[in-house]
């Protein structure tokens, strides 16, 4: 099993995902973003003072990272916004949204709040820039803001660019049921925007799909999933959240299916880790320590702060412990949300600091957010905290 070989290129572009002309047909989506992304690239090297070309240029490097996985290409996008707005300050808030989505999809939080901010202290009545800035308060756990935010936006909810974030809003607020109403008129409102991109009409449906996962309505979930990849098939997030649907279904054989095609799209980790489960649960336990490994030390290498998935996923399997308290430590710093408190708080409970754990978690279920991630775990460390009293 070439694992290794698979996972080298996780911070580049895979091949499978090269754009290519359909046989006999037109050229794919891919295919079209890939050629635009040249055009731009070409105007701008002929142009140095060609602002809006760069922030048009990092819009669709960020489209492409959409499709691909690819940080390099937030990088790119990141690079180009900020040549456009130096180039040009007034009346170029489509660098500042770019730039501020780049910084996001580098989990650089903090960074990407004070661009939305700019952006809405120069235009407060742009319903796109405050509902920006709204998701941007809640990754960073700010949520006295961002439920100000939210209300002033709560007659544009139907709107696309605020359904998704005022669900998500509904969702960590205790209300799910809301949240999947919100997201379904818009995914309903999204198949009928004749030039929305295939990838972001079908995103809808991973978002509903994920709220029912976390909701353990799985068989809603699996249709919401297959809904995306009829849409999209060579969506890697889907193709990705379907392993993880079988997987909790203990459906192997059809986990090791849509995971390797996952990963033949884009390597990502938290997917290695869940074929590594499969094989485990198929009595493979060399292959599926390969997999561990691989995925372990593509986490431990990462720059920055650690996706959150790959670090749960190490942490339930007993893995670089330390490590990832270390680096959960360093992120709540500065992004204090409750799943930074409920991956700190798992995080303590591996290393065996209950007493702290126990108040972490605390921080975590704040906002009666309805997961059973955040029960589970309250529930182990609640009962490690009983044992601990008991023993002393």
């Amino acid at each position: 099993m070439a694992v290794i070989a698979a996972i080298a290129t996780v911070s580049g572009r895979s091949t499978a995902q090269a754009a290519t002309r359909a046989p006999g047909g037109p050229l794919t989506e891919a295919a079209v973003l890939d050629s635009d992304i040249v055009f731009y690239s070409a105007r701008i090297a002929r142009d140095p003072e060609g602002a809006l070309d760069r922030a048009k240029l990092g819009s669709l490097y960020l489209q492409r990272a959409r499709q691909t996985g690819s940080p390099e290409d937030l990088v790119r996008a990141e690079k180009v916004a900020r040549e456009s707005f130096g180039l040009r300050t007034r009346k170029n808030g489509i660098a500042l949204q770019v730039l501020a989505f780049s910084l996001m999809g580098q989990h650089r939080f903090a960074e990407a709040l004070d661009e939305a901010r700019v952006l809405v202290q120069d235009d407060s009545t742009s319903i796109s820039n405050r509902s920006l800035l709204g998701e941007i308060e809640m990754e960073l756990g700010l949520y006295a803001s961002a439920d100000s935010t939210f209300k002033s936006l709560k007659s544009w909810g139907y709107k696309l660019t605020v359904a998704p974030r005022l669900a998500r809003w509904k969702e960590l607020t205790g209300h799910p049921d809301s949240a999947r109403m919100i997201l379904l008129a818009a995914r309903d409102d999204a198949m009928r925007q004749p030039n929305l991109p295939l990838e972001q009409k079908a995103w809808f449906d991973l978002r509903l799909g994920d709220l029912a996962f976390r909701s353990q309505h799985l068989d809603e979930a699996e249709r919401n999933y297959l809904a995306g990849l009829a849409i999209s098939p060579d969506d890697y997030r889907l193709l990705a959240a379907m392993s993880r649907l079988e997987s909790a279904r203990h459906r192997w054989d059809s986990a090791i299916d849509y995971g390797q095609r996952a990963i033949a799209l884009v390597p990502d980790p938290a997917t290695l880790g869940l074929l590594g489960d499969a094989l485990a649960a198929q009595g493979d336990s060399a292959g599926a320590e390969e997999y561990y490994h691989t995925m372990e030390l593509v986490v431990v290498r990462q720059p920055g702060a650690f996706h959150r998935a790959w670090s749960l996923f190490l942490l339930d399997h007993d893995r670089s412990l330390k490590t990832v308290l270390a680096k959960v430590q360093e992120e709540i710093t500065q992004r204090k949300d409750i799943y930074g408190f409920d991956l700190l708080a798992w995080a303590l409970y591996k290393n065996g600091r209950v007493v702290e754990a126990r108040t972490a978690m605390q921080q975590a279920l704040k906002l009666g957010t309805q997961d059973p991630q955040l029960f589970r775990h309250a529930q182990i460390i609640e009962a490690a905290s009983a044992r601990r009293l008991v023993e002393n």
